[in-house]
């Protein structure tokens, strides 16, 4: 198995495998530069000692014999293992001379030890000056990154802004050095191929000339020979051949690194830093972390660039939603929060910009947080019967009267979560809120309104018509006795606290504009108003029940109203239980009534009073069924 390839594509990336590749290259220089040192030593001592001639190209014969080149990649040219097999043969050569005693070759210091001191000094002692470079901006890179992490985001915008740009320059010329650093050691390790072997070759021819009785040797030896240097050359032609290509390749993703970024299984992978919980506070440690949209995994692996290494053990969690982080909720800039299914509690990350925090976002299905920033009158993300309550739905409903009245599957269709949130977001700013009634803008579709006046009713800290009189609306619908009921409906009614009553009084009236308004269209089947779809949710859950007025014809369409209700068969509640939190739906133009019209010992500043002096809000059932089916 060789060396695995170094591409430059993952200089951008500067991920741990690619700081481990990087170190097996730098680990295989550094055992060739000790090789080299020691051969050119027993090159010296060859041929300065003659006497010890025969001892001293054993051991030099040794030293080829054990060296094995690695090449890069899994699988090995023609060329590539001639050269690999280059040494022994060397050695096996230099075995067998060891019996004759010849003189050392007076050109051997310049056919063999220069050109190994130059490949050491030139080309290994430039990696290793380019490794210093390297390592050097790996730490002011890193350094500058979490100093400008550190940033608080209530600093000047400016301030801010001359950080980002300082971060991107110092991102910039890192990347830089990495390419080079990459391209020299690639450079180094194709250079040994040829810049080493040749001198040595050169060095043998030499010892041939001298060589007396080894002129059959050499012989012997020339079919290999010729062998080794036609695959020299081939390596060597091959070399300058990509030499050009890469040096383009490379400048070219110095321009553009993102558009020759490698293809990964992973949707999306980078660096992160992650909020831990320590005995005395927090800290942030740096993790590479990965994610996949298919299995919702996320892995955490914990490592800092500058030492290498990994700082603990890798964790692996299953998402379960990411939502931005709110910037006057944290000190640090660029965050959102993870939830897990199998780990509690919320995970707190920080990217390293608010592009990358956008991209891990869009990779996780991220969510924009639901606040209201009014704090004097409510708390953070939570509707209220206040001023901006009144002023949301009352936007909602008149972009809904003038816009979408004739919208087919009012209320019933839903908008897109993300758009929703994104309406509420701007309706309950407390900036938007102040404003004019009806400046929705044309921009947001009607299902979004829609399903946003629903949303927020459902925030409400408690339904409209309260849980203390749930019970007692349950126990009015079940009443046998028609005039009873609806007497004992707009009792109750009047007993709501005065917000929830104007609440309930402005939904009715505009249901009821609506259930008008399909009336008139109830000839065209393309506006049949489905009124089951549209009870109100006044809840923080869907209400759901059988509807009490007979205003619903077979399959859901309507017929005509009269002035308060229909003159149909009574249409009661029917077997199925009815919720405690249930709304009695009665038809909206009754509805509009209880809430317009107080009982008649309300108006006289009465308690009570009983069903006989209530205000007659009639709604005309048929007398024939008065039991609940």
């Amino acid at each position: 198995m060789g060396l695995p390839a170094l591409e430059f594509s993952d200089c951008c990336l500067d991920s741990p495998h690619f700081r481990e590749t990087l170190k097996s290259h730098e680990a295989e220089l550094d055992k060739t530069n000790k090789f080299i040192k020691e051969l050119i030593k027993d090159g010296k001592s060859l041929i300065s000692a003659l006497k010890n001639l025969s001892s001293a190209k054993r051991k030099f014969a040794d030293s080829l014999n054990e060296f094995k080149f690695q090449c890069i990649g899994d699988a090995e040219t023609d060329d590539e293992m001639c050269i690999a097999r280059s040494l022994q043969e060397f050695a096996t050569v230099l075995r067998n001379l060891e019996d004759e005693r010849i003189r050392m070759i007076e050109n051997a210091s310049e056919v063999l030890i220069t050109p190994l001191e130059k490949f050491r000094k030139e080309q290994i002692g430039a990696a290793k000056e380019a490794k210093k470079k390297y390592d050097k901006e790996t730490e002011k890179y890193c350094g500058i990154l979490e100093k400008h992490l550190n940033l608080s985001s209530k600093k000047k915008e400016s301030q801010l802004q001359e950080a980002d740009s300082q971060v991107d320059l110092v991102r910039q010329h890192f990347y830089e050095v990495s390419l080079e650093y990459v391209f020299k050691v690639q450079e180094v390790q194709e250079r040994k191929m040829f810049e080493f072997v040749e001198p040595l070759l050169a060095f043998l021819q030499g010892l041939f000339t001298f060589y007396h009785h080894g002129y059959e040797l050499a012989k012997d030896f020339n079919d290999f020979k010729m062998q080794l240097t036609i695959s020299i050359q081939n390596t060597r032609n091959r070399f300058e051949g990509t030499r050009s290509e890469v040096e383009a390749l490379m400048k070219k993703m110095k321009e553009n690194p993102l558009e020759h970024k490698t293809i990964s299984p992973y949707t999306m992978e980078g660096y992160l830093y992650v909020q831990e919980k320590r005995h005395f506070g927090t800290s942030w440690v740096k993790h590479y972390c990965t994610y996949q949209r298919d299995s919702k995994q996320i892995t955490m692996v914990p490592f800092d660039q500058k030492s290498g290494g990994k700082g603990g053990e890798d964790e692996s969690v299953t998402l379960k939603s990411c939502t931005r982080r709110k910037t006057d909720s944290i000190e640090k800039r660029f965050c959102f929060d993870v939830e897990a299914v199998d780990r509690p509690g919320v995970i707190t990350m920080q990217a390293l910009s608010e592009e990358d925090r956008r991209l891990w976002m869009e990779a996780m299905d991220g969510r924009e947080p639901v606040y209201n920033s009014n704090k004097d009158s409510q708390s953070e993300g939570t509707a209220q019967l206040d001023s901006i309550g009144f002023s949301i739905i009352r936007k909602c409903i008149h972009a809904v009267e003038t816009r979408g009245i004739n919208e087919q599957g009012l209320y019933r269709i839903v908008g897109v979560n993300s758009r929703v949130q994104k309406l509420l977001s701007v309706l309950m700013d407390p900036k938007t809120a102040s404003e004019t009634e009806t400046d929705i803008c044309a921009e947001w579709e009607i299902k979004t309104i829609t399903s946003a006046l629903k949303t927020y009713l459902r925030m409400l800290p408690g339904p409209l018509m309260m849980y203390q009189f749930q019970r007692s609306f349950i126990k009015a619908a079940k009443l046998e006795n028609q005039e009873s009921r609806v007497s004992e409906i707009h009792s109750l009614v009047h007993r709501l606290p005065e917000k929830n009553r104007q609440m309930l009084q402005l939904l009715m009236n505009h249901l009821a504009k609506s259930f008008k308004n399909e009336a008139l269209e109830s000839d065209r089947p393309e506006f049949k108003f489905h009124l089951h779809h549209v009870q109100l949710r006044v809840s923080c859950n869907y209400l759901t029940s059988g509807p009490l007025c007979p205003h619903l014809q077979n399959e859901g369409t309507l017929a005509p109203p009269s002035e308060s209700c229909c003159e149909e068969e009574d249409k009661l509640l029917d077997d199925r239980p009815v919720s405690a939190s249930s709304l009695v739906p009665l038809c909206p133009a009754c509805w509009r009534r209880f809430t317009e019209h107080p009982p008649v010992g309300k108006e006289k500043g009465q308690e009570g009073g009983g069903s006989q002096r209530m205000a007659r809000v009639k709604c005309s059932w048929s007398p024939g069924r008065e039991r609940l089916r």
